[in-house]
């Protein structure tokens, strides 16, 4: 059995949907193929269950890509503002809890019902549990075929995602057919991730310690949380830094960035003689984290008996911490996919093929990888946006 459409998007996803309903509103005939039970699963779980939907200060310099200017075409034909009027629209009610991150005030699953909703009034159809088993081109139509159906359409978009969090169902499917069609995948990697560090008992005692931090590698930096896990470092400074670091690289960080150490250190030993260094470092970092950078026999020194270059060593220790993480958690635990199609294959104003005219990928499948906050699902909304002007 065959059936016949404008428009197939495959990936019920954030940017498979805007595709589809922006298709629908030209009156394209779209249906949508989702190998999954459910649309929209990484929504549903995004932001702890919030949906961190946009950012308000989103700009092509939030964004990874072998191409830093392909982004900037659809982020500024498609703005957070548009798709905030957007939830205006529904009613959903939101806030910025920081750094211009927006999010549901109530359950991400009302991002869902917002984009069923105008796909609804688009006329869109939706297909769920479809599982594909071959696509090809045949003049120039996409025929594309499931386990129980064949399908037919004149433009066909690729919204699957990247490798990430594989238990909702991501695979490598864009990539693999980007291939079939000739087109050049830049290797992939798993982004926005946690970092783990060799086994080290002073590491598995912080365990659940937070604290904020500067985290450089190369020239990038990050102002964030960094987080102690039993496994190594996460938190926002760490996940956000993960996306530039590379195997076998240093991390640099600095404790507290906001206090001068030196100077606090300083002022100590003139005022609290008598205060012992861990109760003066305490006013600032956990005790258990004392031992990364204190001997004890230091620690227990009162502030009179330390020389200048011990306070200097502590402020060196203190705001140039150096570690080598020993890998990253993968796919696994990773938000996102850094890598992907590479843009110089796609038309940065349609995200169509050069190569196969009617092809078009959008979204985490492509070689653009936004920072932590926001920015992804923007590049999603962005880039399902372009397309469905054109397919």
């Amino acid at each position: 059995m065959k059936s016949t459409w404008d428009v197939i998007v495959i990936g019920a996803g954030a940017a498979g949907l805007m595709a589809a309903i922006e298709a629908g509103k030209r009156g394209r005939r779209v249906l949508v193929l989702e190998k999954t039970k459910h649309p929209g699963k990484k929504i549903l779980m995004s932001g702890g269950g919030r949906c961190n939907f946009t950012n308000l200060y989103t700009s092509p310099e939030n964004y990874i890509s072998h191409n830093p200017h392909f982004c900037k075409s659809a982020l500024k034909r498609y703005t957070p503002f548009d798709f905030i009027a957007l939830v205006q629209k529904h009613r959903i009610p939101f806030y910025e809890k920081k750094l211009g991150q927006l999010f549901c005030e109530g359950k991400s699953s009302a991002i869902v019902n917002l984009l069923l909703a105008e796909c609804q009034s688009s006329k869109v159809k939706i297909n769920l549990e479809q599982d594909i088993q071959h696509i090809y081109k045949q003049d120039d139509d996409f025929l594309i075929a499931t386990k129980t159906q064949s399908y037919r359409a004149s433009s066909l978009v690729i919204a699957t995602g990247g490798l990430s969090i594989p238990s909702l169902g991501s695979s490598p499917f864009a990539y693999q057919l980007a291939a079939q069609f000739g087109l050049n995948v830049y290797p992939t990697r798993a982004a926005l991730v946690p970092l783990t560090l060799q086994e080290n008992a002073i590491y598995s005692e912080l365990s659940g310690i937070a604290v904020n931090t500067n985290v450089r590698v190369n020239s990038q930096e990050f102002e964030e949380n960094l987080l102690f896990t039993h496994r190594g470092l996460s938190g926002p400074a760490i996940l956000q830094i993960s996306s530039y670091w590379q195997a076998g690289q240093e991390l640099r960080v600095k404790f507290i960035p906001e206090v001068n150490w030196l100077e606090f250190l300083q002022t100590a030993k003139q005022e609290s003689p008598a205060q012992q260094l861990k109760t003066v470092i305490q006013a600032y970092l956990p005790k258990n984290m004392l031992k990364l950078f204190i001997p004890e026999a230091l620690a227990e020194k009162p502030m009179k008996q330390l020389e200048h270059k011990d306070l200097v060593s502590l402020h060196t220790m203190l705001t140039d911490w150096r570690i080598k993480p020993s890998g990253t958690e993968g796919y696994r635990t990773a938000e996102v996919t850094i890598g992907g199609i590479d843009c110089d294959e796609l038309s940065s104003q349609t995200f169509e093929s050069k190569k196969v005219p009617g092809l078009f990928f959008i979204g985490e499948v492509i070689d653009v990888t936004g920072w932590l906050g926001g920015y992804n699902f923007q590049w999603a909304w962005a880039s399902g946006w372009a397309a469905g002007q054109t397919i």
